[in-house]
């Protein structure tokens, strides 16, 4: 099973429209996806047509039981979307207390981790979504993970998040003695800016290993997709927004056989 997340520590970047499309680019392949929200936001939730006030559980019910976790207890959690292959452990506002309730307790980093593990054998591929907060609930995302995707939108002030971001990869690596592997996403590019087009070369030059060589286009299809609670892929499979984010999925699964090799 693998574990990607998406995360920046801006908003608006595009975090949740980037999980629901590959979750919906890898169901169009045949994959099992489990999407999982950690924004107290819950717009990954909304996104799927979830109302957080109607959940008869959530990811916050799990942290507060994180020492009597089992399976049942995760699956009872866990719900369908409107695409088969895509299920959600969604979130709740009531996320936002963690920090406060549980952050100083030992060990509250892993309790993601430890719940991924009792569903591994269900699904090929889990996408976590996160909050633009470095907090309990982005570390817990971070160390359950195998790749980091950093979606930064084509204007000036995203590269400061961008920033940020990488500059917390590289804290909690050295903490825990490893390297993250992550790719930064160049996201909500419009072909007639000239401001996008010199971002989007700033960020090739700034971050020539790590960013993905293409761009999520600005696509009003996203939008219409999201209102009818569906992946962009189930929505519009031939639009520009669909076919980037098929290409972006084909470049993540050859740069995670990379690692695999240079390991």
């Amino acid at each position: 099973m693998r574990v990607w997340t998406v995360a920046n520590q801006k908003g608006g970047v595009g975090k949740t429209t980037t999980v629901a499309s590959l979750a919906g680019a890898l169901a169009k392949r045949g994959k099992k996806v489990l999407v999982v929200d950690t924004d107290p936001h819950a717009s990954l939730g909304y996104y799927f047509g979830m109302d957080q006030d109607e959940l008869p559980g959530s990811l916050y019910s799990l942290f507060l039981a994180h020492q009597s976790l089992t399976l049942e207890k995760v699956q009872t959690h866990i719900i369908p979307t409107n695409v088969p292959q895509i299920e959600l452990l969604p979130a709740t506002m009531a996320l936002a207390t963690l920090d406060r309730q549980l952050g100083h307790h030992d060990g509250m980093g892993l309790v993601l981790n430890k719940i991924l593990a009792l569903v591994e054998h269900r699904y090929d591929v889990v996408l976590i979504d996160c909050p633009p907060v470095l907090g309990v609930l982005m570390v817990n995302a971070l160390a359950a993970s195998e790749h980091i995707i950093i979606p930064v939108q084509t204007e000036y002030l995203a590269l400061k998040g961008l920033d940020r971001m990488v500059k917390t990869l590289l804290l909690m690596g050295r903490a825990k003695k490893m390297q993250y592997h992550f790719s930064v996403i160049p996201t909500l590019y419009d072909k007639k800016s000239h401001g996008a087009a010199k971002v989007l070369k700033q960020l090739m030059l700034d971050n020539s290993k790590q960013v993905w060589p293409n761009m999520i286009p600005v696509d009003i299809k996203f939008k219409q997709a999201s209102l009818a609670h569906l992946p962009l892929s189930h929505f519009a499979n031939r639009s520009r927004g669909a076919k980037a984010y098929d290409k972006l999925l084909s470049f993540l699964l050859s740069q995670e056989k990379r690692h695999v090799q240079l390991e």
